[in-house]
């Protein structure tokens, strides 16, 4: 896990190495163990490590292979890469280190591109072919690792982080209209390749981009998911043990391929206390570390007594960590600097506290993110699988944050526009192999809606403080299994029914049949005090009236009656607007200095 940065040119000049350098440092926190740097006339290379495999100098990067004509940056971990060494030292390779990164270096050598077809991983990585003068850009299936990347006629940069690129300047910072729509219309999720600056963009996931030496792009789609059911007629309890296996192979993986300590984040829901169970069926177990804020009047502010639980079963040596309520305002423009997208998830400043403690324990933890889009977990699944209509009909109306209309009368006229958001989710739909709607609905969550919120919002809040998320329920043979489950067998118990069977006797009745809950920051999910202050100087500022995005009578509408507008999922309107502005107030307008 690490940061990467570098710049390929094609006006004949050398690489700016300086440039480089400065996205190197706006990346240093996700990899603060080592600092390396390879250069080729045109390319240049900067790499942050977070040592995690093969401790040694033999794992640093920048890695070359002068032989071969190769030099990579990588980001990630490749669970299946004792594997991948064994079947690659058959085919005549040699090794002189125990890590994954050259793993994929000699998987590129005997394979090429197709090797990231051989990948069992979350991985963003450059490759350098020396030879043809050729970069390669690569993305792990589900973009659980951030590769973005500014292109002009001059040159391609590319880093781990928006931040990154940013900081070595001469980025179009203008706003792309269709982004927006797409950040407002689902809670900040922009798909890939757009982000809302026009000179930033990102690889989709399960791709991987070819540039030539004259910025010529080739794009491949290496994968694709579809949600189908087996020839074989199986049964619920085929199914509940087809899973059960899968799991318990999965978390077990995620543990062991690490040469430093590997903890879980236990939340007190049921995805992170069976990776709990699930761990110890094979003898582990974990540190475990759960957060929790102060109650107020209206909401607790922790589900300990749901983590208590698991821990009492498991006997976890545990962390409890109790955040106070004036801490969370205090802490948020440092977790929105951590953003390298504006995100309006109210959690973020959650995990980004939560991973400041837990990286003085451990380098590595394993999460539970996405086992709710995966095995629908959440209350808007049924809502919209009872609904009538073509694909899009059934979803907008459930998951959508605001109507066109709405949302044509909240920008002002340069950012208007047609309605770009119903266009995109309606293509991926149909695009999508799935044998029934909510099939497709899910397929489309993993691939496109999780990205970019809950899994691009956990990887930039623990890659902060040098902490690697490991996300099981992402693992791309796990999902694929999952995808080929009956529906009604995951809209069961009110959700995640199959995934209940599987935890029925490993995890506490308690923590199974609880509420489904979220995390709980009621500082900020209640708009009022110095909460609502903050929101209200941020759109009320100078810096905002000025980039005159927003209808004025729109905002003065929310912030007549903050508490009155939300959106179908019960995000608030007014801090989905004001978390932009302050979003660009930070990174673009130089109002602060980005530290991630």
């Amino acid at each position: 896990m690490c940061g990467l940065a570098g710049e390929l040119r094609f006006d004949g000049e050398r690489a700016d190495l300086a440039a480089v350098g400065r996205m190197m440092c706006a990346v240093a926190r996700r990899g603060p163990d080592h600092a390396g740097s390879f250069s080729d006339g045109a390319l240049a290379l900067g790499h942050q490590r977070l040592s995690i495999l093969d401790l040694s100098i033999h794992g640093h990067q920048p890695m070359v292979d002068r032989e071969a004509g190769l030099a990579l940056v990588f980001n990630g971990t490749i669970y299946n890469h004792p594997e991948l060494r064994e079947e690659l030292r058959y085919r005549g390779h040699r090794f002189s280190s125990s890590g994954d990164t050259e793993v994929i270096l000699r998987a590129w050598a005997e394979w090429g591109a197709e090797c990231v077809k051989h990948f069992r991983g979350m991985f963003a990585f450059a490759m350098w072919d020396m030879q043809a003068k050729r970069l390669w850009l690569a993305r792990d299936r589900f973009g659980i690792k951030p590769l973005y990347y500014s292109k002009n006629a001059e040159r391609l940069r590319f880093a781990s982080s928006s931040q990154a690129l940013l900081s070595a300047g001469g980025v179009d910072t203008s706003l792309d209209a269709l982004a927006l729509h797409h950040q407002f219309t689902l809670h900040a999720v922009v798909p890939a390749p757009r982000t809302v600056l026009n000179g930033i963009r990102k690889l989709p996931p399960a791709h991987v981009l070819r540039i030539d030496a004259d910025g010529t792009e080739t794009l491949h789609r290496y994968w694709e998911l579809t949600a189908q059911r087996p020839s074989d007629d199986l049964s619920e309890r085929d199914w509940v043990e087809a899973l059960r296996g899968k799991l318990l192979e999965t978390t077990a993986r995620h543990q062991a391929i690490s040469d430093v300590p590997v903890g879980v984040l236990l939340s007190g829901g049921l995805d992170s206390s069976l990776l709990v169970g699930l761990l110890a069926e094979h003898g582990t177990l974990p540190r475990t570390f759960s957060i929790g804020f102060e109650d107020q009047p209206e909401e607790k502010g922790s589900e300990f007594e749901y983590s208590d639980l698991v821990v009492e079963r498991f006997g976890t040596q545990h962390t409890q960590i109790v955040i106070p309520n004036g801490e969370v305002l205090k802490r948020l423009p440092d977790a929105v600097d951590a953003m390298a997208e504006p995100m309006v998830g109210q959690d973020a400043v959650a995990f980004y506290l939560l991973s400041e403690q837990v990286s003085r324990h451990v380098k590595v933890v394993q999460s539970g993110q996405g086992a709710d889009e995966v095995f629908g977990g959440y209350f808007w699944y049924p809502q919209m699988d009872a609904a009538q209509g073509t694909d899009l009909e059934r979803f907008a109306p459930y998951y959508f944050d605001r109507e066109d209309a709405e949302y044509q009368g909240m920008l002002t006229p340069p950012y208007r526009g047609r309605d770009v958001t119903s266009e995109l989710i309606g293509q991926r739909l149909a695009g999508i192999r799935g044998d029934t709607f909510i099939d497709r609905v899910l397929a489309l969550d993993v691939t496109t809606l999780i990205v970019d919120d809950p899994v691009k919002r956990v990887d930039n809040m623990t890659m902060a403080w040098g902490l690697e998320a490991r996300v099981p329920f992402l693992d791309h043979e796990l999902v694929e299994l999952a995808m080929q489950i009956p529906p009604a067998l995951k809209l069961a118990e009110g959700g995640k029914g199959i995934l209940k069977s599987v935890a029925r006797g490993l995890v506490p009745d308690g923590v199974i049949d609880r509420p489904k809950g979220y995390f709980p920051v009621p500082a900020l999910k209640f708009v009022r005090g110095e909460f609502l202050e903050f929101m209200r100087d941020i759109l009320s500022s100078q810096a905002c009236r000025e980039r005159g995005v927003y209808e004025r009578a729109y905002v003065d509408t929310l912030l007549a009656a903050p508490d009155q507008h939300f959106t179908r999922l019960q995000g608030s309107k007014l801090w989905h607007l004001a978390l932009l502005e302050y979003w660009l107030q930070r990174h673009v307008d130089g109002l602060c200095s980005p530290k991630v």
